[in-house]
């Protein structure tokens, strides 16, 4: 590699260099909007503190319950992701809640090289958001663009820190919009875009050619762990709603709504008579006493609009309420015995009556775990806690732990007392059963 750099060093210039102009028109460069924009690039570095235990033993969480937990080691763990500054005034940074969660210390560099420390204003896990605060002293920040607006085919570039390189721009097209079910976040609405996106990358901005920001760069489908030209970003109008919530409230706090949805199939459009270019989210079921039972919602129901937005089917249903705060009041169009109804639904507090599950048992830390139809639903699940890594996710309703049926919290802690070495318990998700085994 050496050498071949040194060769191309070698070639004469006269080889190398582009025209200024093609038959007097100045040929095309991005270099004028990311003058601009790359100022409100940043590098976000993260010291984290882990517990190292050498016995095996100590790794069990049953085995420190109940012998108490020794005084362990700890070692120093670092890493690198990307940020955006989308307030230059009071100095708010977005990026993802997985570039800094868990992070004792938290550092932003600069593009011009300044090194600040960084407050965690706050996080959402579940659209993998955080919220920096940076001392507000000569800032550029990036205006906000609308990818509601975006079109598969438009031009994007991706800005940040591939492999700690600081300030690296690659450039690419929209490849697809509203990719879903991909098992990354719990609310997926991702921008796809073939702009090569690597680790290091993460929390960093992608660019339209007017240099606004659209989303927020956070996955790659990596089969060989490096770009192969298939990238995520979250849209910027979702970063937005998670930006307000946490600046208004401290915290993103979701409305409850209460129901399960499928998409429409072409099938289905058949067997209800309805034109083949219908779109939306049929209701299979809708929890008792949840607000959309109170609202007057009904299995069979199409919803085909949120607030004046088409919902496309049921993970743009999920994302457009799910995204709502408790106590906001969601406007849907639904079709129902082909009859077109208008339903206003006020959400409640998805959280209220949750408890942590380290309450349970210490194998649902990170979880919090509430009664809800004869089951115990997983209500949020901190990523790479005990109940991360043991598989649990949220929506999941614990069933069963081994031959024990579980109908709410005190069956579920009174099954966990039992239990001593191997874990397996039964869970539902997405109208499927599931084993998840721990030992």
């Amino acid at each position: 590699m050496g050498w071949a750099l040194l060769l191309l060093g070698l070639l004469p210039a006269c080889q190398a260099a582009l025209p200024k102009a093609v038959q007097g028109q100045d040929l095309p460069s991005l270099a004028p909007m990311l003058e601009k924009a790359m100022p409100a690039v940043v590098n976000v570095a993260t010291l984290t503190r882990v517990p190292v235990e050498d016995n095996p033993l100590l790794q069990d969480p049953v085995f420190r319950w109940f012998f108490h937990r020794p005084q362990r080691t700890e070692k120093r763990e670092s890493s690198l992701g990307s940020g955006v500054i989308v307030d230059a005034r009071h100095g708010y940074v977005l990026t993802n809640h997985h570039v800094v969660s868990r992070a004792q210390r938290i550092q932003v560099t600069l593009h011009d090289g300044r090194q600040l420390a960084a407050k965690l204003v706050g996080s959402d896990p579940e659209t993998d958001i955080a919220v920096l605060q940076i001392p507000a002293q000569g800032l550029t920040a990036l205006p906000l663009g609308d990818s509601e607006r975006l079109r598969v085919g438009d031009f994007v570039v991706a800005i940040g820190n591939p492999f700690g390189l600081a300030q690296t721009v690659t450039s690419g097209i929209v490849s697809a919009l509203g990719r879903t079910g991909l098992g990354i976040e719990g609310y997926e609405n991702f921008i796809q875009t073939d702009a090569s996106i690597n680790p290091g990358n993460s929390g960093g901005p992608l660019v339209d050619l007017r240099g606004r920001l659209v989303g927020i760069n956070t996955a790659i489908l990596a089969p060989q762990g490096s770009s192969v030209g298939i990238g995520f970003a979250i849209p910027v109008n979702m970063a937005k709603q998670v930006l307000n919530q946490i600046l208004n409230y401290g915290e993103v706090r979701r409305g409850l709504f209460g129901v399960r949805a499928q998409d429409l199939t072409p099938e289905l459009r058949q067997a209800m008579g309805l034109p083949a270019e219908r779109q939306g989210a049929l209701l299979v079921a809708v929890e008792p006493d949840s607000p959309a039972a109170v609202a007057g919602l009904r299995p069979g129901d199409l919803i085909f609009a949120v607030d004046g937005h088409p919902v496309k089917g049921a993970y743009d249903l999920r994302n457009r309420v799910g995204l709502m705060r408790a106590g906001s009041t969601v406007h849907l169009t639904l079709l129902r015995d082909h009859r077109t109804l208008k339903v206003d639904v006020t959400l409640r507090d998805r959280l209220a009556g949750l408890v942590p599950g380290e309450q349970i048992h210490p194998w649902f830390e990170g979880a919090l775990l509430g009664d809800r139809e004869g089951t115990v639903v997983v209500g949020r699940v901190e990523r790479d806690s005990t109940a991360w890594q043991l598989g649990l996710r949220r929506g999941d309703r614990i069933i069963g732990l081994g031959n024990r049926p579980v109908s709410g919290l005190d069956s579920l802690a009174r099954a966990a007392a039992h239990t001593r070495a191997e874990l397996a318990l039964r869970i539902e998700r997405g109208g499927e059963r599931l084993w998840l085994l721990a030992r």
